[in-house]
């Protein structure tokens, strides 16, 4: 599979190495081989992904641009995962036609927490919704992680509901 281009959505999410040896940067095609279909099974049990899937959905997502952005906790020296999540741009009606970041998806492996790698790829994925002209970034989360999202400036606000099929 050919590799992507230059990513505008690389430097605007902050890609680079950090000095505790991870590199926060967008998903790849070749990250399923890194971890990232375990990683997610952390957050939310399901079957894995074969390959195929993977690369189709991945293919998918790719052609939203920077309306979809998956970020990666990479450890240089293994090159596995170590934490991921997503920031979906929503376009509404509302608001003069204004934009709403959902983050969604954040997991950090957990022989990795602790270290503020959730964190990281937390701020990276608001500053990414700030940076498509987002007025807000929303996110759904269990009780037991208020606190986390607060200390990355979060607030709690109306209450969560959902339908599951």
């Amino acid at each position: 599979m050919e590799q992507p281009q230059a990513d505008p959505v690389a430097s605007e999410a902050g890609a680079g190495d950090d000095a505790d040896g991870y590199r926060i940067r967008p998903l790849e095609p070749g990250d399923i081989s890194k971890g990232f279909c375990d990683l997610l099974a952390q957050l939310s049990p399901s079957a894995p992904l074969t390959e195929d899937a993977y690369r189709t959905r991945f293919a998918e997502l790719a052609r939203l641009g920077a309306d979809h952005l998956v970020l990666v906790a990479e450890h240089a020296a293994t090159g596995r995962l170590a934490a991921a999540g997503a920031v979906l741009v929503e376009r509404k009606f509302i608001r003069r036609c204004g934009t709403v970041g959902h983050v969604e998806d954040v997991v950090v492996d957990a022989a990795a927490r602790g270290r503020g790698l959730g964190e990281r790829v937390v701020r990276r994925l608001v500053e990414h919704a700030r940076g498509r002209g987002c007025y807000k970034a929303i996110l759904n989360c269990a009780p037991e992680l208020r606190g986390f999202y607060a200390k990355v400036g979060f607030q709690e606000k109306n209450v969560q509901m959902g339908l599951y099929f």
